[in-house]
């Protein structure tokens, strides 16, 4: 029941799995080290507010700050990948050790879930 133009449902959980997925656009890649610039640029600016200077002086402050904000948000999406990629493995293994846990998907339309629908006056 595959139709042109429409992605391919699974039948199994494995095979949910093992599907390729969707590519992360543009602002998914770039979200993490982007905020964790913006905060470390702040972070200076609320710095040199709380010690009463002007909020843009020290400008290699604003510098270090904006690029070290980058550098662990980098690490930040680095870590969250390794480990939501571990976890699926963990998922997948488990899944092939007890396939009798999962039984293959049956298709249900909406039509045959919900019962006929009565007014009530």
């Amino acid at each position: 029941m595959d139709t042109p133009g429409r992605p391919k449902l699974a039948k199994t959980p494995l095979e949910l799995l093992n599907s390729p997925g969707i590519e992360p656009g543009v602002l998914h890649v770039l979200y993490t080290p982007i905020v964790g610039g913006l905060l470390g640029f702040v972070s200076v600016i609320l710095a040199n507010w709380a010690g009463k200077k002007p909020l843009m002086s020290g400008i290699q402050k604003h510098i270090v700050g904006l690029s070290a904000g980058v550098g662990i948000g980098v690490l930040v999406d680095k870590y969250r990948n390794e480990h939501l990629a571990k976890r699926d493995a963990i998922f997948r293994h488990y899944i092939e050790l007890h396939p009798e846990d999962f039984p293959p998907y049956e298709r249900v339309k909406i039509g045959d879930v919900f019962e006929p629908w009565r007014p009530i006056r």
